[in-house]
This record gives structure tokens, C-alpha cells and sequence, in this order.
């Protein structure tokens, strides 16, 4: 996918951007639920930027919100023109907790929606444990907006914040995703394979799913799925690739599929 320009307000230039994917499958038989969109800024000089290093600087101004917007409005068109080619996957978009405490985000999201011709349920907003915690009241008054509408809500890194349980029972959100550094230690640290464990159990008395982020070896799918992971995403499966990447995965994982290969791959036997 060639660079699509974001403009800066009140500056001449603007910041080259471009999505990655990461698919997310499900644990018990390989088959693919989502592909989370990952903003990467390509840079004249220092080449290809991550997320990590960048939106953060995004969060402490109200570039954000342009921003935010950028990501969701591109990764519905990619998610629209794959869900044409008969690839009926959903897309995920990380959002800032500056997004989230907005009371204008809901409509921005749904005016999205709208415009790509894209049912609700097909996007997923993820937002972090932590930043959750900055206004509980306020967040959870436009997550209930976005659940009513139809939007997905999920946690993002769970376990990396101080969340408490009394206030996770009572949002309408629909996922937690485990943080990659609980699920990649788990072969050298039993401590963290028991908060995992603990964690899945916990959802799922919860009524939601789980996500295993991180997921980077065969011996790990096959530990999680003994767990009940729900769904698992990690270099395992797929490293984050361009949208023109993706729909090529996506066609040869389905080729896969038909022959009971990704239950092989994901640490069981064909089914």
C-alpha cells in the first residue's frame, strides 16, 4: 500500500502514513475473527515509524483526534473493500483514552460507519486498561454509547494497569487482551502462565472474551488453548503487513482451512 498523506492543521506539509494488519484468529480451530490496523508514519529521514514511538506525542496534544480519526476511516475502507472479495472479517482500531472521553467520538464513529457502508459490529475499538482510569464515569458513559449502537469495545494490554473488578463488571465491552509480556514469559516464568490462566478465568466468569497478544511459538498456542484462550494473535500467526499482504494471507489461510491446516499450525490436530 503506497503512503496516504495526513494533513497537519495550520502547517504546509503533512505526515505520510500508512496501516498494517495484524490478523486474529481463534484458538480452537485457527480460522481468522479480526485484523487489528497499526498506524505507521514513513518518514523522509528515519524511515518507517511504529506507533509507539510516535502517537504518544500524538495523545499529549489534540492531534489525536485528527488522527484517530485518519486510522478509523482508512481501516474501514480496507475492512469494506475485503468483506466485498468474501473475506467477512472485522477490523480493530486502537483508540487514546483523549478519544474515548470525547462525547463527540460516538457520532464521529458512527458518521464512519456510515459513509463506508459498514455494519457496527464490524469494528472493534480498543482502548487501554490504563487509560481507562483517567475518567472511569465519563469512559464508560461512551462506551455504552458505542455498545448501543452496535460498536465492539475491547481492553487493550490487560493486566499492565490497576483497573478495578468492580468497575470492569459493569462496562459493556466485549473482549480483554491479555499484554504480550504476560503471554511471551509464560515458558520462563510460571508466574506469569498463572495470571493468564487466572485472567481467562476471570473474563470468562465475566461473560467476555480473551485475547492472547503475543503469541510467538507453536508451544504457547497449544498452552493456551489448554487454558481456553478464545482467540490468540502474535508472530506465531502473522506479523502486522500491508493491506494488498493481508488479502493475500487471508486467501492462502483460507486455502489452509479448507484442508484443517491451521488446527494443525495452532497446535492440534486437523479438524
Amino acid at each position: 500500500m503506497s503512503p496516504r498523506t495526513f494533513p497537519r492543521p495550520n502547517h504546509p506539509g503533512s505526515i505520510r502514513l500508512v496501516l498494517h494488519y495484524q490478523p486474529k484468529v481463534f484458538a480452537d480451530n485457527g480460522h481468522v475473527e479480526g485484523a487489528e490496523a497499526l498506524v505507521r508514519w514513513r518518514h523522509p529521514v528515519h524511515g518507517t515509524i511504529g506507533p509507539d514511538e510516535f502517537v504518544p506525542l500524538c495523545e499529549i496534544s489534540d492531534i489525536i483526534h485528527p488522527l484517530t480519526l485518519w486510522v478509523l476511516n482508512h481501516a474501514l475502507a480496507d475492512c469494506h473493500n475485503w468483506q466485498k472479495t468474501a473475506y467477512g472479517i472485522g477490523v480493530s482500531v486502537n483508540v487514546s483514552v483523549r478519544n474515548m472521553l470525547d462525547n463527540q467520538f460516538p457520532d464521529a464513529v458512527m458518521k464512519l460507519l456510515g459513509r463506508h457502508r459498514m455494519p457496527p459490529s464490524s469494528l472493534t475499538l480498543e482502548i487501554t486498561e490504563s487509560a481507562l482510569m483517567e475518567d472511569p464515569k465519563r469512559a464508560k458513559q461512551n462506551i455504552d454509547r458505542l455498545h448501543l449502537a452496535g460498536v465492539k469495545v475491547s481492553i487493550d494490554d490487560f493486566g499492565t494497569g490497576y483497573s478495578s473488578l468492580s468497575y470492569l463488571k459493569h462496562l459493556s465491552v466485549e473482549e480483554l487482551k491479555i499484554d504480550r509480556g504476560f503471554v511471551a514469559d509464560m515458558p520462563a516464568d510460571e508466574k506469569d502462565a498463572v495470571i493468564v490462566h487466572s485472567t481467562i478465568e476471570l473474563a470468562h466468569g465475566l461473560g467476555l472474551k480473551v485475547t492472547a497478544e503475543g503469541v510467538e511459538t507453536a508451544s504457547l498456542t497449544q498452552r493456551l488453548r489448554s487454558m481456553g484462550c478464545d482467540q490468540m494473535q502474535g508472530y506465531h500467526i502473522a506479523r502486522p503487513m500491508p493491506y494488498e499482504q493481508l488479502r493475500a494471507w487471508l486467501a492462502n489461510w483460507a486455502g489452509l482451512a479448507e484442508d484443517g491446516v491451521p488446527g494443525e499450525y495452532m497446535g492440534r490436530a486437523s479438524v
